[in-house]
C-alpha cells in the first residue's frame, strides 16, 4: 500500500484516532459532564444523541458534494468543526449549549466521512476494504487509549478536561499538515478508469450500468448501515455502565471493558486485512462477523458475570466494532461503482439516524441496563438477516462465471 499518498493517508487515520475518542468521550465523562451541566446519565445521554442529529443534516449533501469538489476540503472541514466541539464542551455551562456542540460533532463525522473514505479508496484502488478497515483499527486505538487515561484522571482526582486539551493539540497539529502539505487523488479517478476499460470491451459507447438494483440492493444497504452503527454505538455507550450495575465490576474494572471491547476491534482488523491480503472478499466477512455479534451479546445478556462481559466485550469488539461497518461499504462500493462519496453519505447517513435514536432509546431504559444489552441482541440478529440477504445478492449478481466477477476479484488481490 506504499505510495506517495501515504503520508495523507497516514494523518487522515490520525483523525479517526481522535474520532475514536470524540464518539465514547461524553460517555467515559459522564459524571463530571452531569456535574457540570446540572443534569444526570440520562441527560448527558440526550446530549449523545445529539452527534447523530449533526451527523444527519450534512451527511448525505456532503457526500455529494465532496465527488463534486473533492475530497481535501471536506476533510479539513471535518477536523476545524471537531475542534470546535471539543472546545465548545470544555466551555459549555448547560445541557442546552452542550446540546448545540454535540450537534457540531456529528457534523465534524460527517465531513470527515465523506472526504475520506472516498478518498482512501481513491488512494488505494486495489485495497480498499483493507484501507477503509484499517479507519476503524485507530477509531479502536482511540478507544481503548481513552478509558484508561479517564481512569488516571479520576484515580489521581485531576481535572477531566485534559481527555479534550489533547484532541485539541492532535487535532490542530493534523490540520496544520493537511491544509500545506496534504495530497489527494482526483474524485473518483478509479471509477473513471474502470469505466473506461469496461466501455473498451463493449460494442459501443453507452456508460455502464451500476451492477446494483436502486432500491432492492439500496434499501438492504441502507438498513445494514443503520444496524451496523446501532449493534456497536449501543454497546460502547453503556458497555461500562452494564458491567458495573448488572455484573458488579468495579469502576475501574467495568471501563475496562471499553478497553478490551477496543482490542477485540484492533485484532480484527488485523485479521480481516491478513485474510483479505490472501484474496477473501470483504462479502465473506459480513455474516460470519454479524453472526458473532449476535451471539456475543446473547452471552453477555443471559450470563452477566464478571468473567463473561470482559471476554464477550474482546468478542463484540471483534465482530461489531472490528470494521464491519467499513466492510459493508465497501461491498456497497461494488454494488454502485459510480459516485463513492454519494453512497458514502446515504451509508452512513442511515448510521447517522441510529447514532441519533439508539441513545434516545436507551436512556428512557436506562434504568434497566439488562434490558439495554436484551435490545442489542435483537438488532445485532436483525443485522445478520440483513447480511445473509446482501450475500444472497452479492452472489446472484457478482458470479464466478462473468466478467464483472472477474475484474472484482482482480480488484481485490
Amino acid at each position: 500500500m506504499k505510495n506517495k499518498y501515504m503520508p495523507t493517508a497516514l494523518s487522515l487515520y490520525i483523525n479517526y484516532f481522535i474520532h475514536g475518542i470524540g464518539v465514547i468521550i461524553l460517555a467515559q465523562n459522564m459524571a463530571a459532564l452531569a456535574n457540570q451541566w446540572g443534569t444526570n446519565d440520562g441527560g448527558v445521554a440526550v446530549v449523545i444523541s445529539s452527534l447523530g442529529i449533526g451527523r444527519l443534516i450534512v451527511l448525505l449533501v456532503s457526500g455529494w458534494l465532496s465527488d463534486k469538489f473533492g475530497r481535501k476540503p471536506f476533510v479539513i472541514l471535518g477536523v476545524i468543526t471537531y475542534l470546535i466541539f471539543f472546545a465548545g464542551i470544555l466551555l459549555s455551562k448547560s445541557i442546552t449549549v452542550a446540546y448545540i456542540f454535540g450537534i457540531l460533532a456529528g457534523i465534524a463525522n460527517s465531513f470527515l466521512d465523506s472526504g475520506t473514505y472516498p478518498a482512501l479508496m481513491e488512494m488505494f484502488p486495489k485495497s480498499k476494504g483493507t484501507a477503509n478497515v484499517i479507519i476503524k483499527a485507530f477509531i479502536s486505538a482511540g478507544q481503548f487509549a481513552l478509558p484508561l487515561f479517564v481512569s488516571f484522571l479520576v484515580a489521581n482526582q485531576v481535572w477531566y478536561g485534559w481527555s479534550f486539551v489533547i484532541c485539541i493539540v492532535v487535532m490542530a497539529l493534523n490540520l496544520l499538515f493537511i491544509s500545506m502539505g496534504g495530497k489527494f487523488p482526483k474524485a473518483n479517478a478509479d471509477a473513471e478508469v474502470e469505466t473506461a476499460e469496461a466501455n473498451s470491451d463493449a460494442a459501443d459507447d453507452e456508460e455502464v450500468e451500476s451492477p446494483g438494483n436502486l432500491w432492492l440492493d439500496g434499501t438492504l444497504f441502507i438498513l445494514y448501515g443503520y444496524i451496523s452503527q446501532a449493534t456497536f454505538y449501543l454497546v460502547s455507550q453503556w458497555l461500562s455502565q452494564y458491567g458495573q450495575q448488572v455484573a458488579g465490576m468495579s469502576d475501574v474494572s467495568s471501563r475496562a471493558l471499553i478497553s478490551y471491547y477496543s482490542v477485540g476491534s484492533i485484532v480484527c482488523v488485523l485479521v480481516t486485512a491478513v485474510l483479505a491480503d490472501k484474496a477473501v472478499k470483504e462479502i465473506q466477512f459480513l455474516g460470519v462477523y454479524t453472526c458473532l455479534s449476535f451471539l456475543s451479546l446473547l452471552l453477555m445478556y443471559l450470563f452477566p458475570t464478571a468473567v463473561m462481559c470482559s471476554i464477550m466485550s474482546f468478542v463484540v469488539g471483534f465482530s461489531a466494532a472490528g470494521g464491519v461497518m467499513q466492510l459493508g461499504l465497501t461491498v456497497m462500493s461494488f454494488f454502485f461503482p459510480k459516485g463513492k462519496g454519494t453512497i458514502t453519505g446515504a451509508f452512513y447517513t442511515a448510521g447517522s439516524i441510529a447514532s441519533f435514536t439508539i441513545p434516545l432509546i436507551t436512556g428512557a431504559m436506562s434504568k434497566n441496563l439488562a434490558n439495554v444489552i436484551l435490545f442489542d441482541v435483537f438488532i445485532a440478529l436483525i443485522g445478520f438477516i440483513l447480511a445473509v440477504c446482501i450475500t444472497v445478492r452479492y452472489h446472484h449478481l457478482f458470479k464466478p462465471t462473468t466478467k464483472g466477477a472477474r475484474d472484482l476479484e482482480s480488484d481485490q488481490r
